[in-house]
């Protein structure tokens, strides 16, 4: 089996090295950064390579562009790591296809970023000679943006054909956390699992499934096993072409003595009006033609909490209700609070929706590992592995 070296297993020095990053923040309308959560978590990485006197050429997306715009630039990112980074001057690279000349002419005391590598459509096609071009600026490939090493993308999968190529200390913690988790954890487990849709997470419910000891479920994909379970849940979304699928899972759960943990009272309400909704057991619900099932009730928090500080490992990933609205958010509040109050378990949290829905950010310390992934976290936990994880593999 081969094996990724990471960047503190090797003798990386005064090189220039293609750093991919994962910067994808969320941007303010005045295009100025609402969260930099990720990347503070890339900036150990960052700062070993540059004690190292290593040159880096940052390479990271934003958003997904239909075309180059200035409202999916890197701009804002670049002013925020150049706070970060006080002895270095961050320089951004308009467009590294037509002038190289910044990075041929990069000074000790510069970090270069290239504009955002989705402006190039070569990139999600994961081009040859795109990538080829891209790996030409460097001596060496590190890649530390585990949220995206789900993707086939040149920047991720394609540079390592022609790089020698190790993984960042970000992406090292990503998989080490993930896998004491998934791999070698301590029992009993609990994984909470919210979300719209049950379509994108049918494998990772069955890997769960063999996995925790409890599987508790919210948000939209909830009502689907609701639905299999024959309760009427009015006007609330549901995937009513998956619920045969739901019996099976809960038909596979059963065999493996795992309990699916699902809603008993529920909040019903309209998405945009912010009232605080209405409370109601599953089994009173009717076909009420103007609401919907948006949060988990009071009895259900209560339950799902009492589960949680049991656990001894934990898994979250998803919001339990719709988070957008303050009136359908307290379950998932409530998930946070009961997670970061149990500090005998190994707590793995991750998703953007999860992260973007957090109120308190002082409790974040709490978490034993916050993930910057959240379809790579899923496909991660599913396979074991992610496409930018096996291209680093010499």
């Amino acid at each position: 089996m081969k094996k990724i070296k990471f960047i503190d297993q090797v003798d990386i020095q005064g090189k220039k090295v293609l750093l991919r990053v994962d910067f994808n923040v969320s941007i303010n309308s005045d295009l100025t950064i609402a969260d930099d959560f990720r990347i503070r978590r890339s900036l150990d990485t960052i700062k070993y390579l540059l004690k190292n006197n290593n040159k880096l050429i940052l390479v990271s997306h934003l958003n997904r562009p239909k075309k180059r715009s200035p409202e999916h630039s890197l701009k804002p990112v670049v002013k925020r790591l150049d706070q970060y980074l006080k002895d270095y001057k961050v320089k951004l690279v308009d467009d590294f296809t037509r002038d190289t000349s910044q990075i041929d002419n990069q000074k000790n005391n510069e970090v270069l970023m290239l504009e955002n590598i989705r402006f190039y459509p070569q990139e999600s096609k994961d081009d040859l000679k795109f990538a080829k071009k891209l790996a030409s600026l460097a001596d060496v490939f590190v890649n530390d943006a585990f949220g995206v090493s789900h993707r086939t993308n040149a920047s991720i999968v394609g540079v390592p054909r022609f790089l020698p190529s190790y993984g960042g200390l970000l992406l090292k913690k990503e998989m080490e956390m993930i896998d004491k988790a998934v791999k070698r954890p301590k029992q009993p487990v609990v994984a909470i699992i919210g979300g719209a849709k049950i379509s994108t997470k049918i494998n990772l419910i069955n890997k769960l499934i063999d996995i925790a000891n409890y599987l508790l479920i919210g948000g939209g994909l909830a009502n689907t096993f609701l639905c299999a379970q024959g309760y009427n849940i009015g006007q609330s979304f549901c995937e009513y072409e998956k619920v045969e699928m739901a019996r099976k899972i809960l038909f596979h759960a059963a065999k493996t003595q795992t309990a699916i943990i699902l809603p008993e009272d529920v909040v019903l309400g309209k998405r945009e009006v912010d009232d605080g909704g209405e409370i109601k057991k599953i089994e009173n619900i009717k076909d009420l033609d103007h609401l919907s099932i948006l949060d988990i009730g009071p009895e259900t928090q209560a339950k799902y909490g009492s589960i949680i500080t049991k656990a001894k490992t934990i898994i979250w990933n998803g919001p339990v209700g719709y988070a957008e609205n303050p009136s359908f958010k307290r379950g998932t509040d409530f998930i946070y609070y009961s997670i970061t109050e149990n500090q005998d378990a190994i707590s793995v949290v991750g998703g953007g929706d999860t992260l973007a829905t957090i109120s308190k950010e002082e409790y974040l310390n709490k978490i034993t590992h916050i993930s910057t992934g959240g379809g790579a976290m899923l496909e991660f936990i599913e396979k074991g592995t992610l496409p930018g994880i096996e291209a680093l593999k010499q």
